[in-house]
């Protein structure tokens, strides 16, 4: 399969898309204080319908709690995926990509079947489908194996890009310029 990738003239036209920390930061922080904020609403209205209601210094408690929980739970989560954000590159050989925590893939344009953007705004993923499962090469690197699920009896390749840098639509766009009848 290496005859695919030769390339008969210069590597210097690669586009790459990367998640930025301090975008995936702030994303994170809205989700966490969202889910935590919730379920300290619930545990209040747990606690008044069991006849205990809370004092002053308990909703003081309530509302610190509801500032200090997710960011530290925000900085803790970024700091274990700090070197490992999702990424793609898009080179004249292919695309190479990783999603977040994940081992990188290469798929030469050759060996590209379709790729579609999915659901919107921070949480927009990426579809891979390659050709056969012969063209998908797991590089090495750390993290678990590539995100993938199964469609239509075919291995599909899954990236988050809602984050990444340049915007979804700008990667979108690229693909399209490679691969104007897959996209």
């Amino acid at each position: 399969m290496t005859h695919i990738d030769e390339v008969l003239g210069p590597d210097d036209d690669t586009v790459t898309f990367f998640q930025p920390r301090a975008m995936a930061f702030v994303t994170m922080l809205w989700v966490v204080a969202a889910v935590w904020i919730t379920s300290l609403g619930l545990f209040t209205l747990l606690r008044l319908a069991a006849g205990d209601t809370p004092t002053a210094g308990d909703l003081v408690l309530y509302i610190e709690l509801a500032l200090i929980v997710p960011v530290v739970v925000t900085a803790l989560i970024l700091l274990t995926v700090w070197n490992r954000l999702g990424w793609l590159h898009s080179s004249m050989r292919g695309l190479d990509f990783a999603a977040t925590g994940r081992r990188p893939v290469h798929i030469p344009w050759a060996g590209i079947g379709e790729v579609a953007l999915r659901y919107r705004g921070p949480f927009t993923e990426l579809l891979i489908t390659p050709v056969d499962d012969d063209f998908a090469e797991p590089l090495h690197g750390t993290g678990r194996p590539p995100r993938t699920r199964r469609r239509n009896g075919q291995v599909v390749y899954l990236v988050d890009v809602g984050l990444m840098s340049p915007a979804p639509e700008v990667l979108l766009a690229e693909l399209h310029r490679r691969l104007p009848a897959k996209v």
